[in-house]
């Protein structure tokens, strides 16, 4: 039976390691910030688990928040090319930052996710 890539990485701890890492990024960052709430407890939880449901584990976050609904739930905020560029900036970083919990395959997968959903949440 194939591991679920949630599996794969370790469960929780990879993707809220990933999160961590991600949400330095967006605090020091003058395109990403000003999107996010001043507390971002709320958004670091949500991130992580989506994204834990998202690679094959717990379905917590449909149970709490219903489908994600992603271009949906991003459509507040004004995301151009230099906020796309900006946030898969960040993602990049984060996954540099967990890069020891990921072979390269796994690297490659979750990276080419975010370049994938980090497009399709343009709406400028």
């Amino acid at each position: 039976m194939l591991m679920t890539m949630y599996e794969q990485v370790g469960g929780d701890p990879f993707f809220y390691a990933l999160v961590e890492a991600f949400y330095c990024v967006v605090e020091e960052d003058e395109t990403l910030r000003p999107m996010y709430p001043e507390d971002l407890t709320d958004a670091k939880r949500h991130l992580a688990l989506f994204l834990v449901q998202y690679w094959g584990g717990p379905q917590t976050y449909m149970q709490e928040r219903g489908h994600p609904r992603l271009r949906m739930r991003h459509v507040p905020f004004v995301i151009n090319k230099r906020a796309r560029e900006a946030w898969m900036e960040a993602m990049t970083i984060a996954l540099e930052a967990t890069r020891g919990y990921l072979s390269p395959a796994q690297y490659d997968e979750i990276y080419a996710y975010f370049d994938m959903a980090s497009r399709q949440m343009r709406n400028v």
